[in-house]
């Protein structure tokens, strides 16, 4: 994978993950809500007002065109898998910002993930 491949799918990923990182805080700023005929439209409003929402939208937005570009360089086999460093970022991002914890069974996990991320990538 040459150095151009590589930044577009990287930078698709962390895109992806910023998103979910966005999206996660716009709701906390909602909080815990359920879905019913009589909030729907309330709830939906206040969700879709919210401008980590918004942010994480548009982070998705373009890291769909960023990820179009780097698949037209890279074979699916190879940059499907690297969008598991998403899962990577977003774990260490979360417990950061938001607090989630982070246990030795999800640090294995992690471990794991980037391991099959660099056997991949060396192929």
């Amino acid at each position: 994978m040459n150095p151009i491949s590589l930044i577009c799918i990287l930078a698709g990923v962390t895109l992806n993950a910023c998103a979910q990182l966005l999206l996660k805080a716009g709701t906390n700023a909602v909080g815990h809500f359920e879905f019913s005929r009589a909030n729907i439209l309330p709830i939906g409003f206040r969700l879709a007002t919210q401008w980590p929402i918004i942010g994480g939208l548009s982070c998705y937005v373009i890291s769909v065109a960023v990820w179009v570009i780097g698949l037209s360089r890279v074979d699916v086999s190879i940059a499907y898998p690297m969008l598991s460093l998403g899962y990577i970022v977003n774990a260490f991002a979360a417990w950061y910002l938001f607090g989630e914890v982070l246990s030795v069974q999800k640090l294995v996990g992690i471990g794991i993930i980037l391991l099959g991320v660099v056997i991949l990538a060396r192929s």
